[in-house]
């Protein structure tokens, strides 16, 4: 088997599972999970709809590059979303569909990464483990940037050294962050573009919590609508991901896309001819019907806000918390050892998050994800407010 299997760690699921095997949760009270960053809130009837009408495609094999109506739905969509020039993004060259953001990651990867000594996969810390896993099995090695209170959860890019950029080749961004909610300025992203430039790496931005935001006013700023402002029309070294996974309920569709600078989308459309992940054709459809309406994808934000807002009220009393700029997320400070907290929360009150320590590793002494909880909203608004009650209560026994 290849070595570098030996290089990962246990996905922080696992972890959580083995940190809280010998727990017994508190018998009267019905499990509460925050753990896991599963939407709950229903699929868009359009969506179920359209596989329902559309099985027909379980007699055809799909194309890798998808069908186009599908692409140009996607470009449409970021199009608009990112106030991109009309036609600059050309659904034959500039986007691909892929099966979720994870899998469209860990492929570009595989697919980029020219392996030599000493090559690096940049990437925040905290982050996504699959960053991570997909370095090592390209054959780099990750280098953490850290993300904490004292930065905002933003890499201080300007610290890092010449050494570093002159061997990366892939820098993973994650704005809105996972799992911090942080957001990524403009002025930031012209500056990473700027280093992509002198440097010649590839950026690429993890964008799938990018729809659910706090300000309706304020989406989150993009990469490739950076790069549209700058006249960048060609998108050059840069790559975004996207999901309806997040945007639109549908974690179990599996749909997402990657779109940017065609020389990179067209070696990748390559490598995924023989990679063997085509999208199902009546799930390419479904897709179509969901990146072209925005009414359900609004109707859920607003879910999220009144989750927000209900859970701050309850816990800022007792914990240090402040509401992300977008994402799901509550990143919340623990007065006592992350993985103590997330033992005796479960034990007390029948309620699952996950400790900050598994989403990140430790680097120049610190380990930034340590002291901290992640807290996924994705429950029903009853449910938050009822694991939020119960969180202030188990605080308050502390």
């Amino acid at each position: 088997m290849n070595s570098d299997l030996n290089k990962l760690q246990p996905y922080p699921f696992e972890k959580l599972a083995e940190l809280t095997r010998d727990i017994q949760p508190a018998a009267h009270l019905e499990p509460i999970s925050l753990g896991i960053g599963e939407p709950k809130h229903p699929a868009p009837a359009l969506v179920a709809d359209a596989v329902r009408n559309n099985l027909s495609g379980l007699s055809n094999y799909p194309t890798t590059k998808g069908l186009l109506s599908l692409r140009q739905a996607i470009c449409d969509w970021a199009t608009r979303r990112f106030n991109l020039r009309q036609g600059s993004l050309d659904p034959e060259q500039h986007a691909l569909p892929v099966n979720g953001t994870r899998e469209a990651i860990f492929a570009f990867t595989q697919a980029l990464i020219n392996r030599a000594p000493d090559t690096l996969v940049v990437s925040p810390n905290p982050f996504y483990q699959i960053y991570e896993g997909a370095a090592y099995l390209a054959g780099a090695e990750p280098w953490y940037l850290n993300c904490t209170l004292e930065n905002g959860f933003i890499p201080d890019y300007d610290s890092v050294p010449a050494s570093v950029w002159e061997r990366c080749q892939l820098l993973f961004i994650c704005s809105p962050g996972n799992p911090t909610g942080a957001v990524h300025s403009a002025e930031t992203l012209k500056k990473l573009i700027a280093l992509a430039d002198q440097y010649n790496f590839v950026l690429a931005s993890d964008e799938c919590y990018s729809e659910i935001y706090l300000d309706e006013s304020t989406p989150p700023v993009g990469l490739l609508q950076v790069c549209a402002e700058m006249g960048r029309d060609d998108y050059r070294n840069c790559v975004v991901f996207h999901s309806l996974s997040k945007r639109s309920n549908l974690p179990g569709m599996r749909s997402g896309f990657i779109a940017g600078d065609a020389a990179l989308i067209g070696p990748f459309l390559k490598y995924r001819t023989y990679h063997g992940c085509s999208m199902p054709v009546q799930h390419q459809i479904a897709s179509t019907a969901a990146w072209q309406d925005e009414a359900h994808v609004m109707e859920n934000r607003d879910l999220y806000r009144e989750k927000f807002a209900a859970v701050h009220e309850i816990l800022s009393p007792v914990m240090d918390i402040s509401l992300p700029e977008a994402s799901f997320y509550l990143w919340a400070a623990t007065p006592i050892d992350d993985e103590a907290f997330t033992r005796g929360l479960l034990q007390q009150q029948n309620l699952t998050v996950l400790p900050g320590r598994y989403l990140s590793r430790e680097t120049d002494g610190l380990l930034p994800g340590a002291g901290y909880v992640r807290m996924a909203l994705v429950a029903t608004v009853e449910e938050c407010v009822e694991a939020a009650t119960r969180i202030r209560r188990y605080v308050e026994s502390l």
